[in-house]
């Protein structure tokens, strides 16, 4: 039972950053376990969670990013080899991501992602047709020098603030570190590029799958995208194929 409590202590003071030592008293108690505030600090000092001023003022990151989900999208860049007509050439992949849905934009990809390309690239995502940046008030994005004046600037002007993560700091923009990870182990890494058509192309049909098929641990190990009706378990399972098989996923006939 004495870790049970220890256990609970943690959690509440995590998960509610305001929450002094009374507090998380009263809402132990609520759950049948008495315990004096004396000893909930002595639990969050041995655990290395400060006082609750302190706590509040820096909070954690996970909290605040949960706390303003609907608000938030993220957008960062990879980087993938291409055979070209010149040989093999570096391209820039650029995404954007809404955090609560994970769902996923290809912004575009270029060899050079020069000023001019990254104020068209923001052109298109604030443009009057385009849903990406849709009530997103916040976009989060590392200090790469890409990512410029005039581009945050567009962003700006568009209603959505872009904000900008310390130095060294790729897991605070983790929700997109994870895409690029799946992303190239589930199909770039394993494919030989041609050209910017068959990057382009790659990259659409992974995003299909990742969209309609593919389940999301951060999601409950579910769809983004759910059927409307549950399988039907009387139907012959069928296999969903992408890139030559590259991408497989099952699901009941309809």
């Amino acid at each position: 039972m004495r870790q049970t409590i220890v256990d609970l202590t943690v959690r509440f003071a995590k998960e509610n950053p305001t929450w002094g030592y009374d507090r998380i008293q009263g809402e132990l108690a609520k759950v049948g376990y008495k315990i004096t505030d004396t000893t909930v600090a002595n639990i969050l000092k041995a655990h290395g969670i400060e006082p609750a001023p302190t706590r509040k003022r820096t909070g954690s990151w996970e909290t605040f990013l949960k706390s303003h989900w609907d608000a938030i999208s993220a957008t960062d860049f990879t980087t993938v080899e291409v055979w070209t007509k010149s040989g093999l050439v570096t391209f820039y992949l650029l995404f954007v991501m809404e955090l609560k849905t994970r769902r996923v934009h290809f912004a575009g990809c270029t060899a050079n992602p020069n000023e001019a390309w990254m104020k068209q690239t923001a052109r298109e995502l604030t443009g009057f047709d385009s849903e990406v940046l849709s009530g997103k008030r916040i976009i989060l994005m590392d200090r790469d020098t890409k990512f410029c004046e005039s581009f945050r600037k567009l962003l700006r002007g568009a209603g959505t603030k872009p904000l900008r993560l310390p130095p060294r700091a790729p897991n605070m923009n983790a929700h997109l570190e994870r895409f690029f990870g799946s992303l190239k182990s589930e199909c770039l890494d394993r494919l030989i590029l041609f050209g910017e058509r068959s990057l382009r192309n790659a990259v659409n049909r992974y995003l299909e799958h990742y969209h309609l098929d593919r389940c999301h641990q951060g999601l409950g190990n579910n769809l983004i995208t759910l059927p409307e009706h549950p399988p039907d378990t009387t139907k012959e399972i069928e296999t969903s194929e992408r890139l030559g098989g590259l991408l497989r996923s099952y699901r009941r006939a309809a």
